[in-house]
């Protein structure tokens, strides 16, 4: 474990950030290997169809994150305040809540799952093997929601390096197992979301069962609770507004879907494989905006204030640097990525992601900025400030698309939506950082509340 509170900033960060980048890596590897497979050994209507299903299964994980954030938080602040009875009691609420949470979009999603599909105009020769990967993923969905849990706890104790073994032992797996799947034993894409829903339960099995034999270790004059009102609420205020975040993305997205789908499944195709690119290069820059918000919890909560300020400019120097490097691979060498995907034959599916890369990519840096600067607003539990950049990219993104992919941009309009958006986001996330920190200079109400009534200010 690592004390976010102590030593120099920067080398704090760098050291804490590394495992969990690298995290993103494997997880990724994880992901994109279902694509891989069914489009390399099945065929790009198996890599339509995955595509397709994915962004459905994102508005999942956006309840996953929702509960990582709030778990991860309201772990990570009471660790800062040395608070460890208060701490354990907040484990176990998220954990139940947690729980509750799964069983009841397990129940929505095997009732919707069809209906959502023929909603995003899927076309009739992948629907079924649409729906069959749905139905699977969401038979896992317990499996995904205790591992992120147990994993952002293990993050807001400060040890990044557990839930990055985990990853690298499960994603090892998962690769191997979609190929004795679909290559081997002929099941199609019911082989890769059955490989995907093994591993993703063996990592939740041995994260959940690590996560309990090192809270045991944390020894506590009293018996902490196994539920707690305050900790409940302190989940909920995070958690809530992440969720409702992510989960609005991930609806903008399937918006976005739909009509990528009007344009026919090669597009659909290029664009699955280009979106999960994509999708790697902003996760990393999002693990490190996660990263500094358990950083500025930690701090907030032990009043130490001028780190959150070298957290927050350090956190934008990592965060950058992964985009410049994403920027540069992708642009320069999006055709040979898509072939990993893709046959030399597709060649409609493969001009359709390498202008979505193309198009995309050089704008990085702006969307490192704004991850950043969420990370802060996350960690001082300024949830409503991220929540209306995020909420003004989204707006923007899906109306731009509908508007430009009608002009004769065709679906590079769709394309161009994605910077516009950031641009704008990103000035709003760094306008209402410098807006928080400005009111802590100051001397303003603007305070971190742990779950035993303290507050130290921010």
């Amino acid at each position: 474990m690592i004390d976010l509170t102590a030593g120099k900033p920067y080398k704090v960060l760098l050291r804490y950030i590394l495992p969990l980048f690298l995290s993103v890596v494997f997880q990724q590897i994880y992901n994109i290997a279902d694509s891989v497979v069914a489009g390399r050994f099945i065929g790009e209507g198996a890599l339509a169809a995955v595509g397709n299903s994915y962004e459905i299964t994102l508005v999942l994980l956006a309840f996953a994150f929702g509960c990582n954030m709030g778990a991860s938080i309201v772990t990570a602040k009471n660790y800062g305040a040395k608070n460890y009875i208060e701490m354990k009691s907040a484990i176990h609420t998220s954990l139940f809540s947690t729980l509750a949470i799964t069983l009841i979009l397990m129940l929505v999603g095997f009732l919707t799952a069809r209906p959502l599909l023929k909603l995003l105009n899927t076309p009739a020769e992948i629907l079924a093997d649409s729906l069959s990967y749905l139905y699977i993923y969401l038979a896992g969905l317990l499996f995904l929601f205790f591992y992120n849990v147990s994993t952002g706890i293990f993050a807001a104790l400060g040890d990044s390096l557990t839930p990055f073994i985990f990853l690298v032992i499960s994603s090892t797996l998962n690769v191997l197992m979609d190929i004795l799947f679909v290559a081997v034993f002929k099941m199609g894409v019911k082989g890769v979301a059955w490989a995907t829903f093994i591993c993703q339960g063996i990592s939740s099995i041995a994260a959940f069962s690590l996560l309990i034999f090192q809270l045991r270790k944390i020894r506590t004059e009293e018996k902490p609770r196994a539920f707690s009102k305050e900790a409940l609420k302190d989940f909920l205020l995070v958690g809530i507004p992440s969720t409702l975040q992510q989960s609005f993305v991930s609806v903008g997205n399937i918006v976005l879907q739909g009509l990528i789908n009007s344009f026919g499944t090669s597009t659909i195709a290029g664009y699955s494989a280009a979106v999960k690119f994509n999708n790697f290069a902003v996760t990393s820059m999002h693990q490190v905006g996660n990263g500094v918000s358990n950083y500025t919890a930690q701090n907030g909560a032990a009043g130490k204030d001028q780190r959150i300020r070298e957290g927050f400019k350090w956190g934008l120097v990592i965060a950058a640097s992964i985009g410049l490097l994403f920027f540069f691979v992708y642009f320069f060498f999006n055709k040979s990525l898509m072939l990993l995907f893709l046959k030399k034959d597709s060649r409609g599916a493969i001009s359709v992601g390498h202008d979505f890369m193309t198009i995309i990519s050089p704008f990085y840096l702006l969307i490192a900025g704004k991850l950043v600067a969420d990370g802060v607003l996350r960690g001082a539990e300024r949830m409503g400030y991220f929540m209306v950049s995020t909420f003004t990219d989204l707006l923007l993104r899906v109306g731009l698309a509908f508007a430009l992919s009608s002009t004769a941009l065709g679906s590079k309009g769709i394309w161009w939506s994605w910077p516009i958006g950031w641009g704008v986001a990103v000035v709003l996330s760094l306008a209402f950082y410098f807006v928080v920190m400005r009111k802590k200079e100051k001397g303003g109400n603007n305070t971190l509340h742990c779950s035993n009534g303290d507050r130290s200010k921010v």
